[in-house]
């Protein structure tokens, strides 16, 4: 009788040698597409990540997003000011939440810091300097621009 250990150690070589050369044979995907960045993002930063310019596809997509709290909220100002006016929880222009428990004014507030903070540290060094950044952190970039972005567009009415 074959030792069992030995044949289930067997069965899970042969399998991995199937799924990898299976890996071979397929496309890879894009990393836009295995990270899940917004279509919209997609639009404005994929042909400068294509072509290696992580910074400015970070900028791109941060500018996207402050244009949309701009024309979402119909205030006149950009980065750090607009955010802090659009997501005020006294008299917001953008209503995250139904604002009607202390739980939903406090994710409110940490929305309102979350993209004011956005804006500082991650837009405004690649509007105002030169940086230069590599692809993972390109990457995660566009993935909480992605989060914000969805965010938005769960807003209450």
């Amino acid at each position: 009788m074959s030792n069992p250990l030995a044949v289930f150690e067997r069965i899970a070589r042969t399998a991995s040698e199937l799924s990898y050369g299976a890996e071979e044979e397929t496309e890879q995907s894009h990393p836009f597409d295995e990270r899940n960045i917004h279509p919209e993002l997609s639009k404005v930063a994929l042909k400068l990540f294509n072509n290696g310019h992580y910074s400015q596809a970070t900028f791109e997509a941060f500018k996207y997003l402050d244009n949309i709290v701009k024309k979402l909220s119909g205030i006149n100002e950009s980065g750090v000011k607009l955010m802090m006016a659009a997501f005020a929880e006294a008299n917001p222009k953008i209503r995250l939440t139904a604002l009607s428990t202390q739980s939903e004014i406090d994710e409110q507030s940490g929305f309102k810091f979350i993209f004011a903070g956005s804006m500082s540290a991650i837009r405004n060094p690649r509007g105002h300097d030169i940086t230069t950044d590599p692809i993972d952190r390109c990457l995660d970039h566009l993935s909480f621009a992605s989060v914000l972005l969805r965010r938005l567009e769960d807003r209450q009415p």
